[in-house]
Parts: structure tokens; C-alpha cells; sequence
């Protein structure tokens, strides 16, 4: 498993070998997105705690538009947790650090 503790950007080249391969929280962003904006640092803050147990990643909605087409993002922020490929639970809006941790937690053993 890759190892962070800054989220990683996402795009269409390296997306699926990246979810495929890992526990990863993908968050679906763009640069103009006010709430988004808030839950960057509590995105960050996640990804320091949990590092090397689960990544996070970021995938700008408006460079990636398919990607957001394929999993059907039409709200963001959205977050999708991710293990080995397969969709676990998806967020929409911004999230407290302890909400993510403790859903991440329930799927992640």
C-alpha cells in the first residue's frame, strides 16, 4: 500500500490502478466549490491520522469529468470509500473528522 499522510490527486490515468490496489477515501471536488473548500483541512487532518491504513485522494470534478460521470457525482463535495476497487459508502456534503473516521472504521478492520 502507497503511504501518505497529504491526500493524493486522483485523475483519469491513474484513478482505477490506485482504488483497485488500496483502501482509499476519493473526495470529488472543484476549485470553486465553497464547501469544499471547508473539508480540504479536515481532509488532511484524516489523512494524517489514518496513514498507512487508508489513503485519501482528490479528484478535481471539473479536469475529470468522466470520472465524476461514472460514479455519478452530481453533488460535492462527494466522498466515496473505496476498498480494492469495490464502492463501501459514500458521503455528500462536508463531514466532521469524527464522522469519516468512525464510518472508515466500521468498514476498515
Amino acid at each position: 500500500m502507497i503511504e501518505t499522510s497529504k491526500p493524493l490527486h486522483l485523475n483519469y490515468p491513474n484513478f482505477d490502478k490506485v482504488i483497485n490496489k488500496s483502501t482509499i477515501l476519493v473526495d470529488f471536488w472543484a476549485e470553486w466549490c465553497a464547501p469544499c473548500k471547508v473539508q480540504d483541512p479536515i481532509l488532511e487532518d484524516v489523512a494524517g491520522e489514518l496513514n498507512g491504513k487508508v489513503l485519501v485522494g482528490k479528484v478535481n470534478v471539473d479536469d475529470n469529468r468522466t470520472l465524476a460521470t461514472n460514479y455519478g457525482i452530481m453533488n460535492i463535495p462527494t466522498m466515496i470509500l473505496f476498498k480494492n476497487g469495490k464502492k463501501l459508502h459514500q458521503f455528500v456534503g462536508v463531514q466532521s473528522k469524527e464522522i469519516i473516521i468512525n464510518i472508515i472504521k466500521k468498514f476498515v478492520t
